[in-house]
């Protein structure tokens, strides 16, 4: 298999699975959060640079300044996408949360053929059509603008593209986003401190443990992705990505039993006919393929 295949999925089911770290967190403040993903990520990425002794890529960064305000931007639409979904899992909207990653795919799969010219057959054209379809049924059964799920998509979405193109490795490339991101969390929690609203501080040694372990759950399927992206075509990052919100949907409905309605599972039942659709036409083909001498 494809090792791109395997890394991107396993970053998608570790993703799916977000909200089982997320709601023994609920009682801190989601910004309070994010600055914490942000720090202890930092402090992994680079203590894993240190040990491997990395630092090679630092010389690109003389050579092409323009990569750092790059960079900066995919920091932003990951810091972005880190504190939408960390609101929506504290504040019970995991399933709406779900959407936005049902959402997600059918970008990716428009950026890939629009950006980098990368070329749908018929039968995939159609399955992305009936997921969208799906998509766009659960959002008018929401009855409102789903802005929570939109903003996950777009922001998840363009970071992808961004890290699909990028010129840097995975690790080398989470180093800068984080290192970017650690002034601002750094300066936040320092203002919180003062405050005296500071959870870490205020908090109990196992609530602490929680806020340092955001680093290695948030930076390993970052990494995983990131060396996924780098493998496969964007349209097949983007199906593969309906993992995701598939799990987000499960725990919603059966662990935290949020609403779900007939009208959600007609789109949800739409969303996974896509699906089936895209991944059956690739396997086939690459039968056809192999069968051909």
């Amino acid at each position: 298999m494809n090792p791109g295949v395997v890394y991107a999925v396993g970053a998608y089911v570790v993703w799916g699975l977000f909200p089982l770290y997320f709601k023994l967190l609920e009682r801190i403040p989601a910004t309070q959060i994010l600055a914490h993903r942000m720090v202890w990520s930092a402090m992994l990425v680079l203590g894993m640079l240190l040990a491997l002794r990395r630092w090679s890529w630092l010389r690109l960064l003389r050579e092409r300044p323009a990569l750092v305000a790059r960079f900066a931007a995919s920091a932003l639409l990951l810091s972005c996408n880190w504190l939408i979904y960390i609101w929506s899992v504290t504040h019970d909207h995991v399933v709406e949360a779900s959407l936005g990653y049902y959402i997600n795919p059918l970008m990716n799969v428009a950026l890939g053929t629009l950006l980098l010219r990368e070329k749908l057959r018929p039968a995939q054209w159609i399955a992305v059509a009936v997921a969208g379809v799906g998509v766009a049924w659960m959002a008018f059964g929401i009855g409102h603008v789903p802005w929570l799920a939109l903003g996950l998509a777009v922001s998840f979405s363009g970071y992808s593209l961004m890290r699909k193109v990028a010129p840097l490795g995975s690790l080398e490339g989470l180093a800068l986003e984080t290192v970017l991101q650690l002034p601002l969390a750094l300066l936040y929690l320092a203002w919180t401190s003062r405050a005296g609203d500071n959870a870490f501080g205020l908090g109990t040694w196992d609530l602490k443990l929680l806020l340092m372990a955001s680093g290695p759950v948030t930076a390993i399927p970052l990494l995983m992705f990131a060396a996924g992206a780098r493998r496969i075509t964007f349209s097949l990052l983007g199906i593969l990505q309906y993992l995701t919100p598939t799990l987000l949907l499960l725990l919603g409905l059966l662990l935290y039993h949020e609403p779900f309605d007939a009208h959600k599972a007609t789109g949800f039942a739409l969303v996974w006919a896509g699906i089936a659709l895209f991944l059956g036409e690739g396997l086939l083909r690459m039968r056809a393929r192999a069968a051909t001498p």
